[in-house]
């Protein structure tokens, strides 16, 4: 790669890897899985660096490498994971206390994590990424209806999970539950 191509990569990397980290946390539910799948996607990026860049939005394509990159960890090797009935005990906190809204985000990413793959990455993109249905069609390669349907059950399963319907929510984001959860 020319080193004028290296310093555009690099800058490019450097605006993203923030936003790409925590789209790759909400479509994994781990923070190490998802550094890896976004330094995975990142790679790849890199080694069609001429194509990302001449797309007409490389923002989307390295949207679709992160998905794919995602997608593919599961091909290759199930993660081992032991699910638990209940959770730990945790002391009781008050509705102002911050940690409050970790165990909210917890609950959530929990949630999040139970959808199957594509309605979880329709979930993610349409609503924390608030990427258009015509920009997830295009991120995922499906229809725009792929999206709508797949974002409708998605949504009727997070409304529908035990766990979020008994939690008292605290958010900053009214329009994720009163729009768009709710």
């Amino acid at each position: 790669m020319r080193a004028e191509d290296e310093t555009e990569f690099r800058e490019f990397v450097q605006g993203r890897w923030p936003s790409l980290v925590r789209t790759a946390y909400l479509l994994t539910g781990d923070r190490h899985y998802a550094e890896d799948v976004a330094q995975t996607a990142l790679a790849r990026a890199y080694a069609s660096w001429h194509r990302v860049r001449s797309s007409d939005n490389p923002d989307a394509y390295l949207r679709r490498i992160l998905v794919t990159s995602n997608a593919n960890r599961f091909r290759k090797q199930r993660p081992v994971e032991f699910p638990t009935e209940t959770l730990p005990d945790r002391p009781h906190h008050g509705e102002d206390d911050p940690s409050a809204r970790l165990d909210q985000r917890q609950v959530l990413l929990a949630a999040l994590a139970e959808l199957p793959a594509r309605q979880r990455a329709v979930v993610v993109l349409r609503y924390w990424e608030d990427l258009s249905e015509a920009e997830v069609a295009a991120t995922l390669g499906c229809s725009a209806g792929t999206v709508k349907s797949q974002a409708s059950k998605g949504l009727a399963k997070l409304r529908a999970h035990p766990q979020l319907a008994d939690h008292t929510w605290q958010t900053t984001r009214p329009e994720v539950l009163n729009g768009r959860l709710r």
